[in-house]
């Protein structure tokens, strides 16, 4: 075939479009202080611990907050808090008018019930989107959650900004966690596709893969999905971050995808 046949691909490019959404956010946050000068945005972190990677996400939160122009408070608190002394800090943050958004960094050490805290953040505050309130009104069409969980909406948001049609097309999701999965899966039926959610007691997943128009890969496995699985044409979005072994590095790992 000659070279001016070959398909073409487009990289979905995640940070540019980040780049875009902080850059409009700011505008409209500093649109909304100058309409009601008394009034900040305020978002909480609540670190259990100091995993390194809990930090590091901790730190780009801030970020993003800090050139927003939204408020930010990161509570670090120790890894051996026990559970009714971390619900009293999340009771004192629910009912703080000042604060608007409430994140717990996840995980938690063992001892703690992610599901217990998850549910213990109320639903107008939990900007994560995990409360049982919020994916509930996501799996309705006729209501809207009070937040949507931030990586799925991502996926949704490159799609737009790329002005793929997602109506009639079939979309595979490959994962079903909570996080990413289950919701993109929701959100993508939302938005008028024909959806397959895919997880570890499927059969011949890679049969379901090769039928996808539209594929969003959130398994936790690197490299799990083959490039011949995708038929041509198909929009792929990978969500895996995945250290492999790699000795010609200086880390002695490099990232890759699922």
């Amino acid at each position: 075939m000659p070279d001016s046949d070959q398909p073409t691909a487009v990289r979905l490019d995640g940070k540019v479009i980040s780049e875009q959404v902080r850059s409009e956010l700011s505008q409209k946050v500093a649109e909304f202080k100058k309409n009601h000068p008394t009034f900040t945005p305020k978002l909480v972190a609540i670190q259990v611990g100091e995993r390194s990677d809990s930090s590091v996400y901790i730190r780009q939160k801030s970020k993003a907050c800090n050139e927003i122009g939204i408020s930010f408070e990161h509570i670090q608190l120790p890894d051996d808090i026990q559970q009714a002394e971390l619900d009293t800090h999340l009771d004192k943050i629910n009912n703080d008018p000042t604060i608007h958004g409430i994140i717990v960094q996840l995980p938690v050490p063992d001892h703690l019930s992610t599901k217990h805290i998850v549910h213990s953040i109320c639903p107008e505050k939990d900007v994560d989107g995990f409360h049982a309130e919020n994916i509930g009104h996501l799996s309705k069409r006729a209501t809207e959650p009070f937040f949507n969980s931030c990586t799925p909406m991502g996926c949704i948001e490159l799609l737009k900004r790329y002005d793929i049609a997602v109506a009639g097309k079939n979309a595979v999701v490959v994962g079903r966690s909570d996080i990413v999965g289950s919701p993109v899966a929701m959100m993508l039926n939302n938005l008028d596709a024909t959806v397959t959610l895919c997880h570890s007691k499927t059969p011949d997943i890679e049969a379901r893969v090769r039928e996808a128009d539209i594929l969003v890969v959130a398994i936790g496995k690197h490299e799990f999905v083959k490039a011949d699985w995708v038929k041509p044409g198909a929009v792929v979005i990978d969500v895996g971050m995945n250290a492999k072994d790699d000795p010609t590095k200086k880390s002695g790992y490099r990232w890759v995808g699922d």
